[in-house]
């Protein structure tokens, strides 16, 4: 199991982004969360195997509906602490 905490950069304000990444999250099987951070960016941490990681990281960077501009990904030491996909307010 592998756990990447991501910062992404670009439109994500008003175009679905975080609903649709939890879709995403939640079809791969990934557990973690989403959030705005401020205009032009989202924190996401996911947990789950490696295939789907790099599904996940492959979608931030290009969703097919939005531009993006930048996605930082860190790797963290995987810590199984979440039981679902949310999006936080």
């Amino acid at each position: 199991m592998k756990r990447i905490h991501l910062f992404i950069y670009g439109n994500v304000t008003g175009v679905f982004f975080r609903a649709n990444t939890q879709d995403k999250a939640i079809s791969l099987g990934l557990n973690g969360f989403i959030k705005n951070i401020e205009q032009g960016k989202v924190e996401a941490v996911f947990e789950g195997s490696k295939s789907s990681i790099k599904e996940i990281i492959k979608f931030c960077k290009n969703p097919g509906f939005t531009n993006i501009n930048k996605v930082e990904v860190k790797e963290e030491s995987y810590k199984g602490e979440f039981n679902n996909f949310e999006i936080v307010y």
